[in-house]
């Protein structure tokens, strides 16, 4: 297959296509008619886009390749549609940044750092597709892991996580610490309590004979004081 002919049966398969199609499809329908990269030819069909003034272009996301329109040019297609872009809340953006940038994460990790509930984000980020479970922690209770899902890619228009913009303030050392914080208030949690002696079982406690009072500094602690510091 020609160069130029393999080119429009990639932009062909694009246009009919509602979800990224990957490199290894392209070429499976190709029949490996052309020696070109996928890649190739599709940066040669942006350039041609983009000399000639169009209106959308190929983008990689999600692990392939999509024809997507410009994005000055959504205000125009929402009154097409009658429907403008589906947004977050703010408190779904925070989680959801939570999860992408430190996932797998559980629930009370994203809690502990939010410092507020989010059940009911959670729940509408999975109703969303934008994450998912991704198993348990290995800690008592099992929390559910969570972690962002290929529809979040498609959603921001990623290629992969490695595009999002790298985090400075905030440390790895800074997750660790509310991971054993947390780990320890769930162990304090499933661990059974032990019984407290009732007043008649408290040991009695016998006092000091007078030489032992007098004695070394090492001996020198007395009861009042002791009672004083607790």
């Amino acid at each position: 297959m020609e160069r130029d002919e393999a080119k429009k049966v990639i932009e062909a398969l694009l246009f009919v296509s509602d979800k990224p199609l990957s490199g290894e499809t392209l070429r499976d329908v190709l029949k490996d008619d052309t020696d070109a990269d996928i890649k190739t030819l599709t940066d040669e069909l942006n350039g041609e886009y983009a000399a000639t003034g169009r209106a959308f272009q190929i983008k990689e996301i999600a692990g392939g390749f999509q024809i997507l329109t410009d994005p000055v040019y959504s205000k125009w297609i929402g009154l097409l549609y009658k429907k403008g872009p589906e947004r977050l809340s703010g408190p779904s953006l925070e989680t959801l940044a939570i999860i992408a940038y430190k996932q797998p994460i559980t629930r009370g990790e994203i809690e502990a750092i939010r410092g507020v509930n989010v059940d009911r984000i959670i729940n509408g980020l999975e109703e969303k597709e934008l994450i998912r479970t991704r198993g348990r922690l290995d800690a008592p209770g099992r929390p559910i892991l969570y972690g962002t899902t290929t529809g979040f890619l498609k959603h921001f228009g990623l290629k992969s996580l490695n595009e999002l913009p790298k985090l400075k303030e905030f440390q790895e050392s800074d997750l660790e610490f509310i991971r054993e914080r947390e780990r320890a208030r769930l162990a304090a949690v499933t661990a059974p309590r032990e019984e407290v002696p009732g007043p008649e079982e408290a040991p009695v406690q016998k006092e000091a004979p007078a030489a032992e009072a007098a004695g070394t500094k090492e001996t020198e602690h007395e009861p009042e004081e002791t009672a004083q510091s607790d």
